[in-house]
């Protein structure tokens, strides 16, 4: 596996990492061994680097992962996140006190005493940037943490927040149906130093084999919420995959191994973090980093999938009332 920096603070990961959010149970339902089957492959294709949050499963990623490092004794990079609260009338909570309760929650059940890297998994509205990362400067001293990120913020709080002490990594969504990250936070995020993480590398499913069926999502599921799913969108959208997928099994890749060597070509700042529960589904995607694209390759994927192509927004209204938007 190659490695990538996170970040000019940061260490050498590697150049994938594992998103580790349906361990909790988020696309369906999972077990434990499953989980650990999965994290034994990631480990075997050289994945350092595990990406969790303490809501996902409410905990249960976390303990998840705990467990496997207990029994295992492997000593991977570890991201986590800590933001949301279950009170509706602060659905992100950035306080200091709210954050420290977390991430030592988060530690417990990881069973480990430091992460290398701890996001604010939203930023708090009520909370200026700057005392944002006043607040993690205060956890790197006291190393509970190497460094910390944002998530799904604008290129303006990066600044803000790096202005007081450096940001490792910043964590938006970011694919080939999602490129909003180009119209400026990727680029800051390269001048400053500071590693890009995309999410949902993988578009929630649609690049994975099978592709993701929104007629097969259980009733209440996430994606069922994504207007890129809804009736009067997916089947232009489907059309438009259908040919990406023709294109990459056509030459001799998996439809989400092309998908992330596309986003690694991007520039080399980016650490993309798929995801799965499914060590197979993993084995589909691993040795993306060894695809070199051509530049026949790329002028075909701008052709078959050009920016703006995807009909529908890639949230609902109110998944978007937490995301700060720039453009």
């Amino acid at each position: 596996m190659r490695k990538r920096r996170l970040g000019l603070i940061g260490p050498d990961v590697s150049a994938l990492g594992l998103g580790c959010l349906s361990f909790g149970g988020m696309f369906g339902p999972t077990t434990e061994a499953e989980s650990l089957r999965t994290l034994d492959a990631a480990w075997d294709h050289g994945i350092n680097f595990l990406d969790t949050a303490n809501g996902y499963g409410k905990g249960v990623s976390e303990t998840v992962i705990g467990t496997w490092l207990a029994s295992r004794g492997h000593r991977p990079h570890i991201a986590t996140k800590a933001a949301f609260t279950d009170d509706p009338a602060r659905r992100i909570d950035n306080r200091p006190e709210h954050l420290r309760a977390e991430l030592e929650g988060s530690l417990k059940r990881l069973g480990v005493d430091h992460v290398t890297l701890f996001y604010a998994h939203r930023h708090d509205p009520l909370i200026p940037a700057e005392d944002l990362a006043g607040t993690m400067q205060r956890l790197i001293g006291e190393g509970k943490i190497l460094g910390y990120g944002l998530s799904e913020i604008a290129p303006y709080t990066l600044e803000r927040a790096h202005a007081v002490h450096p940001v490792m990594a910043v964590q938006n969504e970011y694919s080939l149906w999602t490129r909003q990250p180009e119209l400026g936070l990727i680029q800051r995020c390269m001048a400053l130093g500071v590693a890009f993480v995309p999410f949902s590398p993988l578009a929630r499913g649609v690049f994975g084999t099978p592709m993701a069926d929104p007629s097969n999502f259980p009733p209440g599921e996430f994606r069922t919420r994504i207007p890129r799913f809804y009736p009067e969108n997916w089947p232009h959208n489907l059309m438009k995959l259908q040919a990406f997928h023709a294109y990459a099994h056509d030459h001799g890749y998996t439809p989400a191994a092309l998908a992330l060597a596309w986003l690694l070509d991007r520039a080399g700042h980016l650490i993309p973090i798929p995801g799965t529960r499914s060590a197979s589904h993993l084995a589909d995607w691993a040795t993306a980093p060894e695809i070199d694209l051509t530049d026949e390759d790329r002028e075909e994927i701008d052709r078959i999938l050009p920016v703006g192509w995807a009909w529908g927004d890639r949230y609902d209204e109110a998944q978007t009332v937490t995301v700060e938007r720039y453009s």
